[in-house]
Order: structure tokens, then sequence, then C-alpha cells
């Protein structure tokens, strides 16, 4: 099937594209990059209230660069992937000391920056200085599959490889990033998980749609059912109801993130904390528990609420801990779950 995509993409976009995203207002490569990041498994609803404070705390690479990870943390602070963030912030430095500040423009050197793929740089590049790259987000694979009824699920390499050969054959040399903005606009919110068939100016030749079953496509991933694991966060107050939280080593999850302390469940919870942290303790009680759930577990978390006695040594270094006024919150990055349990002791 040979269809002229690009100039049917770019008339539905110029009549019912999203022209009004803040990323595209001023447009530089800089703003696009922070955008593209933040958007990666995340809707754009969700991002655009995390950009705007982004982009006020830091307009630039240069703040970007020169700020601590705890500030770029905190900032990302529920919004999830934090890998996102840490790659964000070390991409920001190596382009401070070898581009002095200005963004690369070579597809090579954009792909080499930490936590940007292939798709992603043709992203940036195209719709930051319209050069013809192409992209294969999510919302792009979802319209080719539906398209050229693409069998198998996307993420194994054969499918990607045939995916990318069709999104190579229909980027145009000219309006790259407005065909860019466009295809990622129409996945997004026409040929969507739930596809308005009805208003798609493409049905003719959308093979899954003559086929009556354009929402078996993109085949999903087998489901596997996630394990749950268990663990019991320690709120542990002291006299100024100060919250004590430790930060997290750099490997698994939440690294580099302030947490609560996590005391093992066979653990007697007085003894571990003497033991461990160097803290007395009392009155301490189990609270209602609480799900997050990761892409590969759940997390089903006890919190236990509990009094430290004054007067105490600490067993640990003052720089792996805080004690953390809810009142008045520090700029620290918090995993999700634990900003929940602090804000509901506040």
């Amino acid at each position: 099937m040979s269809f002229p995509l690009s100039n049917m993409l770019l008339s539905w976009f110029d009549q019912h594209g999203r022209h009004d995203l803040p990323w595209q207002h001023p447009r530089c490569a800089y703003r696009v990059w922070v955008s593209e990041i933040m958007l990666q498994q995340t809707q754009v609803t969700t991002v655009i209230p995390y950009f705007e404070r982004f982009m006020q705390h830091f307009p630039g690479i240069t703040e970007l660069a020169n700020a601590e990870l705890d500030e770029v943390l905190h900032l990302w602070t529920g919004l999830g992937y934090y890998a996102r963030a840490r790659n964000l912030h070390k991409a920001a430095i190596e382009i401070r000391d070898q581009y002095a500040c200005e963004f690369p423009q070579q597809f090579e050197q954009v792909q080499a920056l930490p936590g940007i793929g292939k798709s992603t740089a043709g992203a940036i590049l195209a719709q930051a200085f319209d050069q013809p790259h192409t992209i294969l987000d999510g919302n792009v694979k979802r319209v080719l599959t539906r398209l050229y009824a693409v069998d198998g699920w996307p993420g194994k390499k054969h499918v990607e490889n045939r995916l990318w050969q069709l999104a190579e054959r229909h980027t145009p040399g000219v309006r790259v990033c407005d065909y860019t903005q466009a295809i990622m606009d129409f996945g997004a919110t026409l040929c969507s998980r739930k596809p308005r068939c009805s208003e798609c100016p493409l049905t003719k030749y959308c093979q899954s749609f003559q086929a009556g079953n354009p929402t078996d496509y993109p085949t999903p991933k087998g489901r596997k059912t996630l394990p749950v694991r268990t663990t019991r966060m320690l709120i542990l107050q002291d006299e100024q109801q100060r919250v004590l939280l430790l930060h997290r080593p750099p490997s698994g999850i939440w690294w580099g993130l302030w947490s609560l302390p996590e005391c093992p469940e066979q653990d007697d919870i007085p003894t571990w904390c003497r033991q461990s942290l160097g803290l007395a303790i009392q009155n301490w009680t189990e609270q209602p528990a609480l799900r997050h759930t990761f892409s590969h577990f759940h997390l089903d978390i006890t919190p236990v609420l509990a009094h430290v006695l004054p007067a105490q040594d600490m067993a640990m270094e003052a720089d792996a801990r805080v004690w953390y006024n809810t009142a008045q919150p520090e700029a620290l990055g918090l995993p999700a779950p634990v900003k929940t349990l602090l804000e509901s002791i506040k």
C-alpha cells in the first residue's frame, strides 16, 4: 500500500492538531528535549504542569547542568521513572562541558547523550531544527500497526524493524517538524487505544479498519501476573514533628531519592531502629497499607508511625539522612508513595 500519508496527516494537523503546547512557545532544542524526556511513558496532560515548573526553575541548559541532582529529582517527584531525571541532569552536564551549553545538532551526538535513543533524538532534531529525521514512539507504532495490520508485539526486534521501515518511508523532506507533531497527535488523540474511526481521514487506506479489527493492533505483549512484594516503612517523628528520611543508595529502585527507613518484616521494630539507626522509639503503630505499582511488580507498603526519644546519636553518616519538616518541606526528590505518606501526616 502506498499513499500520501504525510500530506494527509499534515492536512489533519493543520485543522485538528495541538498547536499550543508549552514547549512549542517558544520552541527551542532545550525545551523540546525536556518535553520529549518527560513524555516518555507519560501523557501530555500529566506532563504539562511538571514541564512548566521545571522551566521556571531551570530555564536553560546552564541552570539545569549547574543544579544539584536533588533539586532536579524534587521537581520530578510524582512523575515516575526517575532514571529519566538523572539522565537529563547528566546529559545537561555533558552539553555544558562538551558543547558550551549549545544543544548539539548532529544526530550521532544527540543519540550519544544519556537517556536519548534513536526515536527521541529524531524527535528533538525534527521539532527543534526541522531536520528530516524519523520517529517511532508508542503513538506512531499504534498508527502504523493499524494502517498496515502489522502482526506481533512491537517490542520484538523484527516487528520494530518493520515499523522503522514504514516510518522512514512516510517521513517527508519538508515540514518535518509539523509532521512529527502531527503523527504523534494523531496517535494520541484520534488513533488512540480507543480509536475514533468514524472521524479518521485514513480509513480508506487502513488495513485493520477494512478488516474490521483496528483494536487488535498493536499486538499486546503477553500479560503476566505481577508479583507482589511487601515492606514496612517507618515514619519516625522527633520532638519537632520532623520525619527521618534516608538517602537511597546508587542502585535499585528509587536510587538517589530520599525515602523512609524500611524495616524487614521479620525484625522487631524497636530493636531494628536501635541497631540500624541508633534510635530508641516509643508508641509505634501500624497504619493502613498502601500499594504502589511498578512496571514489573506491586509493592505493598505498611506504614509504621512512631515517636523517637530525644537526645540520641544516629548510627549513620549525616549526609545519608535528614530530618524532614513536613510543614516547611525541603526541595528533595521523593518517591511518590513516600510523598503521599508524608502528606498524610502533615
